[in-house]
């Protein structure tokens, strides 16, 4: 997630400490094919975008902060600034950490995209937009 300026408190990317601060393991989204922040978002606003990525719709996040509980990796993060959530979503597919990292420890490596929600995404769509016109 670009935002344009330097702010590393809205960073994607967290470092954790292991062993009493002797170690440290970077960590981000990992884009799980569970998806449990999606899933748990009661407006739909996160839908995978054409990278492949879990995309937070800011327009429609109503700021609940479910998602930031529903995610088992502490990868999704809540703008107190915005009261919106905020997550990697993959730059659109040309992640910018990738790019500017000197060693290459991170990389972007493309994968198939599948339906992984199948049938459950089809009725939770259902319902979203029966809402969404009533």
């Amino acid at each position: 997630m670009q935002t344009g300026t330097f702010q590393p408190a809205k960073s994607v990317i967290r470092v954790s400490p292991f062993e009493g601060y002797t170690s440290y393991a970077p960590y981000t989204c990992t884009q799980c094919a569970e998806g449990w922040c999606m899933t748990a978002c009661p407006v739909g606003a996160i839908q995978i975008n054409a990278a492949g990525a879990k995309d937070v719709l800011d327009d429609k996040c109503v700021g609940c902060k479910l998602c930031t509980i529903a995610c088992p990796y502490g990868t999704m993060f809540f703008d107190t600034d915005t009261y919106k959530a905020y997550k990697c979503n993959l730059c659109g597919g040309a992640p910018a950490c990738a790019e500017a990292c000197p060693t290459q420890a991170i990389t972007f490596e493309e994968g198939p995209t599948r339906d992984w929600l199948g049938d459950f995404a089809a009725q939770r769509t259902v319902h979203i937009l029966a809402r969404e016109i009533a």
